[in-house]
């Protein structure tokens, strides 16, 4: 289980003691207005999980085979509408030459085959939930992918003071929308499985908009000028896990990638 981050009970005792606004309809199955922290904002605590096909390709895409026929229809690539606003990522020409080598090498060259940390904005749209814990002055977002995680900043902001995977992220609210502005990204992280890369000047502004109690719009620009000839826009909804005891799990990929990334590195590579 999700134990890791000592951050998440600061968070949780901050939570408890302001104390959330939840309708007491909530527990009699009544439709319900989106919950409300106690110095009015939204409350966007609670697990959530993007259903989609955008972390195979972020443009549209049809079904394809795996690279390794022996994984057969389970490694086969889903087709699926793509989330990028006006269809088409917009690369310079020659980062878009790269963008088809990286999708031709994807197999040794996708950072997560490497077990990386995802980057953003691909966090959200992985196979996998996330989970928000959110206090006034700051929101921890937690992802099961390489037991990743960001501290969203709520106060004054601050710069990255060196780049990371993550990125350093400052927050605001803009009425009923979260906006999320991220900077200092290395450039060892990609958008999805399809290649699609940027620099380590990217910048990423999000928004994160409660539509209803469990549903979020999901919105992030882009703009990365050594890359792209002009920012570009990614949308999606994001849906909260309402199972019983949904919980985040750890999905710890490390061991998984060392035979991948360092067994070429054995004296007999036959053991």
């Amino acid at each position: 289980m999700n134990t890791r981050f000592s951050v998440v009970l600061a968070l949780v005792a901050s939570i408890l003691l302001g104390g959330i606004a939840f309708p007491a309809s909530a527990q009699r199955g009544a439709p319900v207005r989106p919950a409300r922290t106690s110095d009015g904002h939204p409350n966007l605590s609670g697990i959530w999980q993007a259903i989609n096909t955008a972390h195979w390709d972020l443009e549209d895409h049809s079904p394809s085979p795996s690279q390794l026929y022996q994984t057969g229809a389970v490694g086969a690539t889903p087709g699926g509408q793509g989330v990028v606003e006006g269809g088409e990522i917009p690369y310079k020409p020659d980062a878009l030459a790269r963008k088809k080598l990286n999708f031709a090498s994807r197999l040794s060259l996708d950072p997560e085959v490497k077990c990386y940390m995802p980057g953003i904005p691909r966090a959200t749209y992985m196979p996998f939930p996330f989970q928000i814990v959110q206090a006034p002055n700051m929101i921890l977002m937690a992802y099961e992918f390489a037991s990743s995680d960001r501290v969203i900043n709520m106060g004054k902001p601050v710069e990255a003071a060196v780049d990371t995977w993550m990125g350093t992220a400052n927050g605001r609210w803009e009425g009923e929308a979260l906006v999320v502005d991220n900077t200092g990204f290395n450039d060892q992280t990609w958008f999805d499985r399809a290649g699609n890369f940027h620099s380590d000047q990217l910048h990423v502004i999000e928004r994160f908009t409660l539509t209803d109690q469990d549903h979020l719009l999901y919105e992030a620009t882009i703009e990365d000028p050594q890359i792209f000839t002009r920012p570009w826009k990614i949308s999606m909804p994001l849906y909260r896990h309402v199972e019983k005891n949904a919980q985040l799990t750890d999905f710890k990929c490390v061991e998984y990638a060392e035979e991948l990334l360092y067994g070429h590195l054995r004296k007999d590579p036959s053991k």
